[in-house]
């Protein structure tokens, strides 16, 4: 009888191994500590929509002044989005990840104890640094721990997170900022919640085996997949070596085969950037200068939050039925015909439905871009071109907000939302530049 054996290119790589599992409890974990993580990101990034009105309305702030202090912390989430993605693609996704936390916790902790302006710039910046370097970290290393079949529907849940943190920066902002004239000093003081939570993330967290084999960690590598295999109940395999990655240099992210991508994610992180901070940072500032007192515009931003929830299931589910691309160009039209028709509302149920759609729209959007953005480049860039478009479209959050008060003076909400909604239109055009297409494929290993 002839002896067979197992040649080398028909055994699976890690990631293959990784790809083919069944979901797990190992997974749930991974979600669940990534996503606490996101929540405390969005519910500090919320924050600072409810305190800034109160800082300004006690502090007898300019408009100017307020714009700054509502966009000095993008100006720290550009930074570190940029350079958050390197040191990932260096260091782990796992130590970057944690050390964001550390750094954006202390520093809203410690922004309670503000007693000027100036301090507290300097401390949001530092904010937004933790900030942005955590988000697209955090993206990165869910998308190369999940099965390839449901691992858009699991970044999607990882965005979906946000929600959840920005409803607590609502209650936080309805039920605690109006209790007292210090109780923006209280809803501060909660930022500290990250910085115990770092710990947990450094020792609880499992590293990505891609970034580990590819930094020459093999055996480490293979721990962390045979846990998962571990916890699916399968048996261990062998696995054959990653295939050598082509040399990375500093212009790759714009080298020909990815510049066409690497301009669509840019174009649509702008895009998206624009207009969801432009309108969601000021909505309880734009709400009280319609009029409304402070309660009210705190609690009819919590009911307009709480839209972000569904737009979020829907899309989980959506980028894997439509894929990426479509799921994000149809929800950033959705987005623009509901930001157009928010400028236009006057009545309380029309801002309460238009708010709401908003909401749902742009949260879904926000889902399958995350979703998209790790996908469309390789492991040894994968961070850093996540990075590199978060840092690029951080620049749009910095500019929108400061935009605002002047395009209110001169022309009016309605054509401040129209502007939002045309950013929309030309973010879906660019979501169509995101070729390949890699909705149930595995992702690129060199």
């Amino acid at each position: 009888m002839a002896s067979t054996s197992v040649t080398a290119p028909s055994l699976p790589t890690r990631p293959e191994r990784m790809g083919r599992l069944p979901y797990t409890r190992a997974h749930t974990r991974v979600l669940l500590g990534s996503g606490t993580g996101w929540a405390l990101d969005a519910m500090d990034v919320g924050l600072i929509s409810f305190v800034g009105l109160a800082i300004a309305t006690q502090w007898d702030l300019t408009r100017t002044e307020q714009s700054w202090l509502l966009s000095i912390g993008f100006v720290g989430m550009a930074l570190g989005a940029t350079f958050g993605g390197m040191l990932a693609d260096r260091y782990g996704r796992r130590t970057v990840f944690a050390l964001t936390l550390l750094v954006y916790g202390l520093a809203t902790g410690a922004s309670a104890l503000v007693s000027g302006l100036a301090a507290l710039l300097v401390l949001r910046f530092l904010v937004g640094i933790g900030l942005g370097a955590e988000l697209p970290v955090a993206s990165t290393l869910v998308s190369e721990l999940s099965p390839t079949r449901i691992r858009g529907r699991m970044v999607v849940i990882l965005e979906s997170f946000w929600a959840v943190g920005w409803l607590l920066a609502a209650l936080i902002g309805y039920f605690v900022v109006p209790i007292s004239d210090n109780g923006w000093r209280w809803a501060f003081a909660v930022g500290l919640v990250p910085a115990v939570y770092a710990v947990v993330i450094r020792w609880g967290m499992p590293e990505s085996p891609l970034f580990l084999e590819r930094r020459g960690r093999v055996a480490e590598a293979e721990e962390v997949v045979r846990a998962f295999e571990d916890s699916a109940g399968l048996p261990h395999e062998e696995s054959r070596p990653l295939p050598e990655a082509p040399p990375r240099t500093p212009g790759t992210l714009w080298s020909a085969a990815y510049r066409v991508r690497t301009l669509g994610i840019w174009l649509v992180w702008f895009c998206v950037n624009f207009s969801y901070y432009g309108a969601f940072i000021w909505l309880p500032s734009l709400l009280y200068a319609q009029g409304f007192d402070l309660v009210r515009s705190f609690g009819y931003t919590l009911v307009i939050t709480l839209a972000q929830l569904p737009g979020y299931a829907v899309a989980a589910v959506l980028v894997e039925v439509w894929g990426r691309r479509v799921t994000l160009a149809s929800f950033l039209l959705g987005s623009a015909v509901s930001a157009v028709t928010f400028g236009m509302a006057g009545e309380v149920w029309q801002i309460i439905a238009a708010g709401c759609a908003m909401s749902f729209f742009n949260l879904g959007a926000w889902g399958a871009l995350y979703a998209v953005t790790p996908e469309i480049y390789p492991t040894s860039v994968r961070a850093s071109g996540a990075g590199a478009a978060a840092g690029f479209g951080r620049i749009a959050s910095i500019a929108a907000p400061l935009l605002v008060p002047v395009v209110l003076g001169a022309w009016g909400n309605a054509v401040l939302f129209a502007i939002f909604g045309g950013a929309f239109v030309i973010g879906a055009a660019a979501a169509y530049l995101l070729l390949p297409e890699h909705a149930g494929d595995a992702l690129e290993t060199s």
